[in-house]
């Protein structure tokens, strides 16, 4: 396409915006609410799964090592355990280390516990973590063959119910995001197609001096997507006005491990991009389904 044929269009797409002014300030509402829906359950799935990706990673296998190890066999598993593809990092953690932990975890209860610092009965342990969070259930596996390991523990019950969750809130939020644009299209190609009606004699009487298909399809294109990113601009002030009040207040509870938002900057211009990149979609995708019908002259 020339530039001076795509510079007519898009004035064209303009003048029409201001001439069917009632009209675009509808099509425009219908992009606006449509929008903050999706993008506020965008921001919430995405945050979501932020957290939920958050606590996989807090997941960690500890193999207990057998008390009558000695340093050689100690030093032999750990380089067995860290040749495993699956595995991240590895760290030893000796039973003194492993007491600590155990009394600063007791808190107030852990004062009993340090009357064992003399005679520690506990094991020297590997702390491993899963390349995949998802394979941390194998990994523990096959570590537990190994060669001077007593037990291998990673919370078992807790981290198959924490994975299946999780699993299903990112299907179930994937499909009622889909759910969403598309209804967000259904509902939009409805609403421009009343534009579009009120000007089908136009579009007949350009059919009838010989305007081909692309020439007349060309400015509702661009209309449609100037209507789809219009009716972005409310969604976005209003989410990322709404999400910043949010990221402030949750400040004060932001020592609880989980509770972790994505940061405004740079996800507020993520979370633009996406929703302007969806309106102009959809409202490209309105104008392309309502007009093919009046082309049919």
């Amino acid at each position: 396409m020339k530039a001076r044929t795509l510079k007519r269009h898009l004035r064209e797409s303009v003048k029409n915006l201001f001439r069917n002014g009632w009209m675009t300030i509808a099509s425009a509402g219908a992009v606006t609410v449509t929008l903050v829906l999706v993008g506020a359950f965008l921001a919430l799935m995405l945050n979501l799964n932020q957290m939920a990706t958050n606590l996989e990673e807090d997941v960690v296998i500890k193999a207990l090592i057998d008390t009558t190890a000695d340093d050689e066999q100690i030093k032999e598993l750990g380089e067995e355990i860290d040749q495993l593809d699956a595995v991240d990092t590895v760290l030893f953690s000796s039973k003194d280390e492993e007491l600590q932990d155990l009394i600063e975890g007791m808190g107030e209860g852990g004062e009993t516990w340090q009357l064992l610092e003399q005679e520690n009965p506990l094991n020297h342990a590997y702390v491993v973590k899963a390349k995949d969070p998802q394979n941390t259930e194998e990994l523990a596996d096959e570590i537990a063959t190994f060669d001077n390991v007593d037990e291998v523990s990673y919370g078992q019950e807790v981290v198959q119910n924490l994975f299946k969750f999780n699993n299903y809130a990112r299907t179930i939020g994937l499909v009622l995001i889909i759910g969403l644009v598309l209804t967000a299209i259904f509902l939009i190609s409805n609403t421009i197609k009343l534009t579009i009606m009120a000007r089908s004699k136009e579009i007949g009487i350009m059919k009838l001096v010989g305007a081909t298909n692309g020439f007349i399809r060309w400015p509702f294109f661009i209309e449609g997507m100037l209507l789809g990113v219009l009716g972005s601009i409310i969604p976005i002030v209003g989410i990322l006005s709404g999400y910043k009040f949010f990221e402030t207040s949750i400040s004060e509870i932001s020592a609880i491990g989980f509770v972790e938002i994505l940061p405004y900057n740079p996800f507020a211009w993520q979370l633009s991009a996406i929703i302007l990149g969806i309106g102009a979609l959809i409202g490209i995708w309105g104008s392309v389904m309502s007009v093919r019908k009046f082309l049919k002259v």
